[in-house]
């Protein structure tokens, strides 16, 4: 799995070299945030059935023609599987947030999502909605510390713009 430590790891060994002095300060700087990456993957996983819900609700009161016949929620069904996949989503985020890196995204999330979404009919700007909710609704100290939010608000960030 991808991560700060792996990547650098990789980069160097395929060069044939040892980790430079600026490989290493990126390592430790992703070490030293890793406290609050934890703490926040701590709060999503102690409270992800009111986030998920949050953003799916969200996203079908922006976008409400979603629910018409013949749109991507036209069904219970189909509206759980909304729920369903900002769920997965908010997994992998909290996945990305315990390993330091953006690999549980990269290799379960992203790659070939935007064709499946295509294929499906599901407009991605719908999912987006649900996620730029999640962030903006964080509330720094309530919700977690204002370094952990920093860490949650870059890991959503990095899913909001896969979907553009």
């Amino acid at each position: 799995m991808k991560s700060v430590i792996t990547t650098t790891i990789s980069a160097a060994d395929a060069a044939g070299r040892y980790p430079s002095s600026s490989d290493l300060e990126a390592v430790q700087g992703n070490i030293q945030r890793a406290a609050a990456r934890l703490e926040a993957a701590e709060k999503i996983g102690c409270n992800y059935e009111s986030v998920v819900k949050e953003g799916g609700d969200a996203c079908f009161s922006k976008y409400p023609y979603l629910k018409n016949a013949g749109e991507a929620g036209d069904s219970q069904e189909k509206i759980n599987k909304c729920y369903r996949d900002i769920d997965h989503y908010m997994r992998l985020i909290n996945y990305s947030l315990v390993v330091g890196g953006t690999g549980p995204v990269d290799e379960w999330g992203i790659a070939g999502a935007r064709e499946v979404y295509r294929a499906l009919n599901l407009p991605s700007a719908a999912y987006v909605a649900a996620f730029v909710h999640t962030r903006e609704r964080l509330c720094i100290p309530r919700d977690m510390s204002a370094q952990a939010g920093v860490e949650f608000a870059a890991a959503i960030d990095y899913v909001i713009n896969s979907f553009c």
